[in-house]
């Protein structure tokens, strides 16, 4: 028989049933250990012995112990011993400690509970109700080592966990305090955010370093020179909500999830394909259109297997990753050379088995160099032989990429407006089912309504590429609705300018354009918890307006709101001059913290337009700074040079966390004499 519970150790204890939720009845501890990495904590491990839900807890000391927890959720069930695994400066542990918190990470219920649409599984498991479970024996755990006293709980995941943290907020009451959902969507966001930037991206192609120029500091769009269906394509993709200026990154975009989503369409939509190429309305109809110049239909035969060692993925539950299959460790197939080559748009194209063991087999394909074709990993064991009979084709992929045409939800979505005739009905034909509800339901557990519980802060991001930012203000309009004039007593939404959907901090890949928002997650979560347990107010929702599917934010006004810092930087009164080689330019900075502590604490340059920044420079901590830098080329060229400005959103210039970065760039032309 388990011992009684005791503060020596849960190894071994009686723990009791969940309360509320009858598939949780046998919780278990089997580690409870101190630990030193990466902060000394107390480690708990456990999970349930009615299903495959797992856990773990990192409890602070006594003395730091502040009486809250936070809580993340992963895009899809992962595993929950993710934070453990990190060594980098983002692990959210010393963080969540140092705030007066002890960390919660689940695997949310397991694999099994991971099923997507049309699978069966029920949803509301891996959605929220493995989590809220976990949260409540948290409570019991954390009031048995800390003593009897109100324990403050926040849930906070972003993009498929943003979904997740949000299906909690709407159908649970009581388990969490607070919740911080980040670059979240709209239930209509897969597949079509995917879909419409794939259709971007194979039209573009040949003109994205023109249309990067346009957008860039100092450029001007409306010079931009496009073919008919070039523009036709920006315009759409704009429209939809892409921001434009994030189009920097096209030629490392690849697929991201679209992948492995489009498969989705075709299994539940199977009649879409043929409808794309041979019905009036849909764009493999018209025969001027250039997806039938893209097309690839290749029939040929394995000569070779490429194999590979395969490395173990590092996996760290972030929102850029979740679509991305682990790999196996071993040495593996991981394409093929075929006799002849491919030509054409082989982006997405598929590997369809005509012949041997895998006969009638489709594969993913990754890339297409010459007569080699690579597979995209996680798909098993692939079988395939020399002499094996395959068709390289992009048919399908190509269609979908024009689905959300075919998609028109409610006129609430005022995106897909340019769909719409006057009266409001669609112009072109649809599809019987609208399958973003069944994407959104599939990680929320529900489909998002807007009646959330507790108190809640959206943070989203103005470049995001996998959800459009106009989608943080669908989902504010919705809580709107139920709270009237009262949302800001119970809702915030932040907008970071300069960053994309991934939650990575460190040195971006592209490091003068893009900043994290670790920062303001982690603003996020300290003023949520001030908001919600000492009535503090937290920074205003940010002033924006949406135009055209555009969210568009004051470039230069403190009162914006949100916790970013404003910078803004000019040269010649402007964001653009024009000099001789070897001309000194004197470089104007001004950088001013928004929050009400904040305060400017490291300021990084890049002078010489490598795209690089020089080590940060400490400043003086105060809420505004001023400053000239100056450069000069000796050589002729177009040189973008670039600002990034730090603030410490509580004023504490010592505190390493809820630091919130801001970049700003100019352009210098330089003409030969």
């Amino acid at each position: 028989m388990p011992s009684p519970l005791t503060t020596d150790s849960f190894v071994g204890t009686a723990l009791p049933a969940d309360p509320i939720d009858d598939a949780f009845t046998r919780p278990y501890i089997d580690i409870d250990a101190w630990r030193d990495d990466p902060v000394r904590h107390r480690y708990l491990h456990g999970g349930f012995h009615d299903d495959d839900t797992r856990f773990s807890l990192y409890l602070p000391s006594s003395e730091q112990f502040g009486g809250r927890f936070f809580q993340h959720v992963t895009p899809v069930p992962q595993s929950e011993n993710l934070a453990q695994a990190r060594f980098d400066d983002e692990n959210p542990i010393p963080f969540t400690l140092a705030s007066g918190g002890y960390y919660i990470e689940t695997n949310s219920g397991g694999p099994a509970a991971s099923g997507g649409p049309m699978s069966g599984i029920d949803p509301t498991i891996g959605a929220y109700r493995a989590n809220a479970a976990v949260a409540r024996l948290s409570r019991h755990l954390a009031t048995a080592v800390f003593g009897e006293q109100r324990i403050f709980g926040y849930l906070y995941g972003g993009s498929g966990g943003g979904y997740r943290t949000i299906g909690a907020s709407e159908n649970t009451d009581g388990v969490w305090d607070g919740f911080v959902p980040y670059v979240i969507g709209s239930p209509m966001a897969i597949p079509n955010v995917f879909a419409v930037r794939m259709h971007a991206q194979r039209i573009l192609r040949d003109a994205f370093p023109r249309i990067v120029d346009a957008y860039d500091a100092g450029g001007d769009p409306s010079a931009l020179e496009l073919t008919a269906e070039q523009r036709d394509a920006l315009d759409e993709v704009t429209r939809m909500g892409f921001p434009p200026r994030s189009w920097f990154g096209w030629d490392t975009m690849g697929m991201h999830a679209f992948s492995v989503l489009y498969p989705g369409i075709m299994a539940a939509d199977p009649s879409y394909a043929d409808d794309f190429w041979t019905e009036p309305g849909y764009l493999g109809h018209d025969p001027s259109a250039s997806v039938h110049r893209d097309r690839v239909r290749l029939a040929t035969t394995v000569v070779e297997l490429l194999t590979a060692e395969e490395e173990e993925a590092a996996v760290t539950g972030g929102v850029d990753e979740s679509y991305k299959a682990t790999t196996s460790g071993r040495t593996t197939v991981i394409g093929v050379r075929l006799a002849e080559s491919p030509s054409g748009w082989t982006l997405g194209a598929e590997l369809v088995v005509r012949s041997g063991v895998l006969a009638g087999r489709m594969l993913r394909v990754a890339g297409v160099d010459g007569d080699e074709v690579l597979l995209e990993p996680g798909q098993g064991d692939v079988g395939l032989a020399v002499g094996d009979e395959v068709t390289v084709d992009n048919s399908s992929f190509l269609a979908a990429q024009t689905y959300h045409r075919h998609q028109v939800p409610s006129t609430d979505y005022r995106v897909w407006d340019q769909f719409r005739d006057a009266a409001g009905a669609p112009t072109l034909p649809q599809r019987p089912l609208l399958l973003g509800p069944l994407f959104a339901q599939g990680a929320s557990g529900t489909v998002p309504t807007g009646r959330i519980s507790g108190r809640m802060i959206v943070v989203a991001s103005l470049l995001d590429r996998e959800a459009f930012p106009w989608q943080a203000d669908w989902y504010r309009s919705r809580v709107a609705e139920h709270l009237g004039s009262r949302v800001d007593d119970r809702f915030r939404l932040w907008f970071t300018d300069n960053a994309l959907h991934g939650d990575e901090s460190g040195v971006q890949e592209h490091e003068t354009r893009t900043v994290s928002y670790v920062g303001a997650l982690q603003s996020a979560l300290r003023q949520l918890s001030a908001w919600v347990e000492d009535g503090i107010e937290p920074s205003p929702s940010t002033v924006y307006e949406v135009v055209d599917g555009q969210v568009l934010v004051a470039d230069d006004d403190p009162s914006r709101g949100g916790v970013q810092p404003i910078v803004t930087l000019t040269v010649g009164g402007t964001d653009r001059i024009q000099v001789g080689v070897g001309e000194v330019v004197d470089v104007h900075v001004t950088a001013q913290a928004t929050t009400a502590e904040g305060v400017i604490v490291h300021v990084a340059s890049d002078l010489t337009g490598t795209g690089r920044f020089g080590l940060p420079e400490p400043v003086a901590p105060r809420k505004k700074i001023t400053a000239v830098r100056q450069c000069a080329f000796d050589a002729a060229g177009t040189y973008l040079v670039a600002i990034k400005v730090t603030a410490q959103t509580s004023g504490d210039p010592d505190d390493p966390f809820a630091r919130i970065d801001n970049i700003a760039q100019v352009r210098v032309v330089v003409h030969a004499d």
